[in-house]
């Protein structure tokens, strides 16, 4: 399953949505916003998305992680929209039969998310600056 979203991500309905009889682990990673990035103190992030095209690539990811490991069922979630510190702006979580397997095909679809997804962050700093990161930065 693949979303892009404006509203609060429920990681524990997601999380309790690809657990499943035949898999003995669930591995659930959230990404939030920190308020220090590279020294600077963040307020805020903005994110914007093509949807159509971000859906796509999200949708390979998906593919792409299902051929390298036995996945159970996985979600992929992004919000987009204004988020202040501690918001959740993306979860990833994969139900395999194995932890090991789990824990791999997680870090990579978080990984390949972060690197191939149109998905556009502005940081919002505590000294009124912004400044807009391309994918995968």
């Amino acid at each position: 399953m693949i979303r892009l979203t404006s509203e609060v991500i429920d990681y524990q309905a997601l999380t309790e949505q690809v657990r499943r009889n035949d898999c003995g682990a669930v591995v659930t990673f959230l990404g939030t916003v920190r308020e220090m990035t590279a020294g600077r103190v963040t307020v805020a992030l903005d994110y914007e998305a093509y949807p159509g095209m971000a859906e796509k690539k999200m949708a390979e990811i998906e593919r792409e992680t299902r051929e390298r490991w036995p996945v159970g069922d996985m979600a992929l979630v992004h919000r987009l929209g204004h988020m202040e510190v501690g918001e959740i702006s993306v979860a990833v979580a994969v139900s395999c039969p194995h932890r090991a397997q789990a824990f791999e095909a997680c870090r990579y679809a978080i990984d390949r998310l972060k690197e191939l997804v149109p998905i556009w962050k502005k940081e919002n700093w505590a000294d009124g600056s912004t400044e807009w990161v391309h994918p995968g930065g």
